[in-house]
C-alpha cells in the first residue's frame, strides 16, 4: 500500500493487490497513510503455498480489474 501511496501522490496511477485475508490491514494501511481513497484489489488467499499455476489464475482472475481500477 505505500508503494501505491506514493505513485498516486506523484501523479501515477496504481493499485495495490493483496491476499484476502489481508483486507482490514490494507484498509488500515491506506487510511494511516492519510489516502482513504487508494485502490487495491484482492487474490483468493492463500498466496504463499500456491503452486505457479495457481498464481496465474489468481492474476487472471483480477487482470481487467486492475486494468479498470488504471484507467477510470
Amino acid at each position: 500500500m505505500h508503494d501505491t501511496v506514493w505513485f498516486e501522490i506523484h501523479g501515477l496511477p496504481a493499485v495495490s493487490i493483496a491476499s484476502s485475508e489481508f483486507r482490514e490491514a490494507a484498509e488500515a494501511q491506506r487510511d494511516a497513510l492519510g489516502m482513504k481513497d487508494a485502490r487495491y484489489l484482492l487474490v483468493e488467499h492463500p498466496i504463499q503455498d500456491a503452486t505457479d499455476d495457481e498464481m496465474r489464475a489468481k492474476a487472471r482472475a483480477v487482470l481487467n480489474a486492475v486494468v479498470e481500477a488504471l484507467t477510470n
